[in-house]
């Protein structure tokens, strides 16, 4: 549990906002280890991998968007599939349409950690003193209205399954830094017999 790793990406709204620093401050006052960052730019190919959807999903989505055209008074003019892809292909072009910085930060439960801080995805909904809920005013409403994603800030993963998946995708292992973090000792140490000299 103590080695659990999460993938966290401040999005390019993140960036053209300057919330770079306040982003990571709000993780890293947490305890948690960050072993790896970097600046740059996704790729398409990334951004696919990432937001690689199953059938499932792809169709309760599309339902989902077919159901608020028809309560705005939207035509219908693709399958529930063909919308869902639509969400997917919105998400791979935001991700990619500018710098990023993914990070992988590690400790434990760091996946529920970092996603408590980050809050829901939808600003509007997440909750005040989240990271979504404090930074942004996007909206599911809005983003539908102009048929776009939700600018949410920051990407963190879900699942701890899912957590391995979504870093080999934007990290090589030799870009991940194993190294003593004097914080941990505070946080893990069964009897800190060290602290005393």
């Amino acid at each position: 549990m103590k080695k659990e790793r999460t993938l966290v990406i401040i999005k390019p709204d993140g960036i053209q906002r300057g919330l770079v620093g306040e982003l990571i401050h709000r993780i890293e006052r947490t305890g948690l280890k960050l072993i790896a960052a970097k600046f740059s730019l996704g790729t398409k190919e990334q951004g696919n991998e990432h937001y690689k959807k199953d059938e499932i999903w792809l169709q309760a989505k599309g339902e989902l968007r077919i159901k608020q055209r028809t309560e705005a008074g939207k035509p219908i003019e693709k399958t529930a599939r063909e919308y869902g892809m639509d969400i997917v292909r919105g998400n791979v072009s935001f991700i990619t349409c500018g710098p990023i910085v993914p990070m992988i930060w590690e400790g434990n439960k760091a996946v529920g950690i970092v996603k408590k801080i980050v809050g829901g995805t939808e600003p509007l909904t997440s909750d005040v003193g989240t990271i979504r809920g404090d930074l942004t005013i996007d909206s599911y409403d809005l983003s539908n209205e102009d048929d776009r994603c939700v600018r949410n800030l920051i990407h963190c993963t879900d699942d701890p399954k899912e957590s391995e998946r979504e870093i080999a995708i934007w990290f090589k292992p030799e870009e991940i830094i194993n190294y003593q973090y004097i914080g941990e000792r505070m946080l893990y140490d069964v009897d800190l017999n060290g602290i005393l000299e």
